[in-house]
């Protein structure tokens, strides 16, 4: 296995760690959703259970979006890691 088969598998890890992390924290506010639902009537559409049911939506949006960021960084910080790499390997082979 070269340098390069292993550092795509290790981010191809990394990146389906971060979808499966997106998934349990959507998984997560759904049955939060559902517990607000059946503990606050909806009497109005600005009453305490919208606010709360935005501030859950906000909340995942932002660790959703946290997650592909961070998948982002890791996936440039590793090409530019493996394109380095088959360089050095690549000079050093002639």
């Amino acid at each position: 296995m070269t340098v390069t088969e292993t550092g795509e598998d290790g981010a191809h890890r990394i990146i389906e760690s971060l979808q499966a992390a997106e998934q349990s924290a959507l998984e997560a506010v759904r049955k939060f959703l559902d517990t607000v639902d059946g503990v606050f009537p909806d009497l109005s559409k600005d009453g305490p259970r919208r606010k709360i049911i935005d501030s859950a939506f906000n909340m995942t949006e932002q660790l959703v979006s946290t997650s592909t960021r961070l998948a982002q960084n890791i996936l440039e910080v590793t090409e530019k890691s493996l394109t380095e790499s088959d360089q050095k390997s690549t000079s050093s082979g002639k």
